[in-house]
């Protein structure tokens, strides 16, 4: 079901009183707001996100994380002197308890063009799901497919998706720990479909930054359904808390780790492949 866009203005903040000085929520909004389009700007024109005539489809879960990542495109949308389309795409994966109604109320309220997608993924998983695994990497390979095929539909050339730096920083250490492999998630990725460019305007954006925010817009966040969501025994869960950890005995340990996936060193590791193709550009070290 599409729904057309009402027109309604949904500019971020608090309006002050006629008269009146601005609040002190409307203050903290207004600081937030700028550090989430600082980052997520800056990350946009370091990695070349976005250009004049983008069609992106804006994936929206129901969570802080996407719709701060609406909000901060409809912003930077109003003020960039690239003009651009926006979509922003629900999908109801069948979990029980998802509230898609509250989804799709904000998206109305939000003035961007906006289609609610149902898909029986709870189905799937359940009757798929090894015993003792969680669904969450099948339910994204499933979401990832029907995406991937929606914005080919919706001619949309982009796909923007709500990953923020702690995101990328807990898949690096998901994947050196469990995986064996050095890897985290890219600024922007042309999918191995050929059809699809893949962003993430707030990977530079810190999680407590959206968490702040979502709190002072008072986003309708909806929880997915799955039971399995959040555990903490889940691997993610794991990682967060580790990270967390080293967080608070080593502030700033989040933002190094950040940089150094900025700053690799090819020649500093083991992978043999990396190391020939060092040895032949000139002025690298092997």
């Amino acid at each position: 079901m599409s729904e057309a866009p009402s027109g309604t203005d949904t500019s971020s903040g608090t309006a002050a009183r006629s008269g009146a000085g601005p609040s002190a929520r409307t203050r903290d909004m207004s600081r937030i707001e700028r550090v989430l389009l600082k980052k997520a700007g800056q990350a946009i024109q370091d990695y070349e996100m976005i250009s004049a005539g983008d069609r992106i489809m804006v994936c929206i879960s129901g969570g802080k994380d996407s719709y701060g990542l609406l909000s901060v495109l409809q912003l930077l949308q109003r003020r960039s002197p690239v003009a651009f389309e926006l979509l922003a795409v629900n999908i109801d994966q069948g979990w029980p308890g998802y509230d898609t109604g509250a989804i799709a109320a904000h998206l109305r309220a939000s003035g961007t063009p906006f289609l609610m997608v149902d898909r029986d993924f709870a189905s799937v998983v359940t009757a798929n799901l090894e015993p003792g695994a969680t669904p969450c990497s099948l339910c994204s390979r499933l979401r990832r497919g029907v995406l991937y095929n929606l914005a080919v539909e919706l001619s949309c050339n982009k796909i923007a998706l709500g990953h923020h730096a702690d995101d990328i920083i807990e898949t690096l250490v998901m994947n050196l720990l469990y995986s064996g492999t050095l890897a985290a998630m890219p600024a922007k990725l042309h999918a191995d479909d050929g059809r699809n460019t893949v962003i993430r305007p707030l990977a530079y954006v810190p999680e407590a930054v959206l968490a702040d925010y979502s709190a002072a817009q008072r986003f309708p966040v909806v929880r997915c359904g799955c039971p399995s969501c959040g555990l903490p025994e889940q691997k993610r869960q794991v990682v967060k808390r580790l990270l967390s950890s080293l967080e608070q005995s080593d502030p700033g340990v989040k933002h190094h780790m950040l940089a150094a996936v900025r700053n690799v060193k090819p020649s500093q590791l083991l992978d043999r492949t990396l190391q020939s193709l060092v040895a032949h550009v000139p002025g690298r070290e092997p």
